[in-house]
């Protein structure tokens, strides 16, 4: 599928599963989209095992309005410092609002429960979260990837393929009147 002319936020700290940010990444970018890297710090972040990515805008500075969706990748001190970052909160909690896909992998869902949009909705991430999620009112699988009326959950890197190609499925689709907080 091609995804001329989208734009896709990444939502993202130090402390990311790396290849939950760079496979995504290059998978929206080969699909013909532009990726945009932001994040509550400025210059670069480094994920858990070493890689180095630029900070193309601040969060403070971001507009949910000018993406076509978002994605967040996982890592538990990348989700822990990013759930307690109001503006990354409801930066989030925008695309919902506006209906538009996003997409969680591992740890990220715990940014989507201070966001206030987990509730009814179906979906997955790394086991450890599933009580969390539960208790947020998410009804929680254990499958590769879920997709949600344009939430797309998964796993674990394992998971990224299957990850990969339902987030370029949902944002070819565009905005989902079923996704919403």
């Amino acid at each position: 599928m091609e995804l001329n002319g989208k734009r896709i936020a990444f939502l993202s700290t130090d402390g990311f599963e790396d290849s939950e940010l760079t496979s995504p990444w290059k998978a929206v970018t080969d699909a013909g989209a532009h990726a945009t890297m932001i994040s509550p710090e400025s210059g670069t972040i480094t994920g858990k095992n070493g890689h180095e990515q630029q900070v193309d805008l601040a969060v403070t500075d971001a507009d949910a309005g000018a993406f076509d969706a978002l994605v967040l990748p996982g890592g538990v001190v990348n989700a822990d410092h990013l759930r307690m970052d109001e503006t990354s909160v409801a930066f989030a909690a925008a695309f919902f609002e506006q209906h538009k896909p996003v997409a969680a992998i591992c740890h990220a869902a715990w940014t989507l429960i201070e966001s206030g949009v987990v509730n009814g909705r179906k979906l997955t991430s790394y086991p450890s979260l599933k009580t969390d999620l539960v208790n947020a009112g998410a009804t929680w699988v254990d499958e590769e990837v879920v997709v949600d009326a344009g939430f797309v959950t998964s796993r674990t890197p394992d998971d990224l393929p299957a990850f990969n190609a339902k987030l370029i499925e949902e944002v070819a689709e565009g905005r989902h009147a079923d996704q919403t907080a």
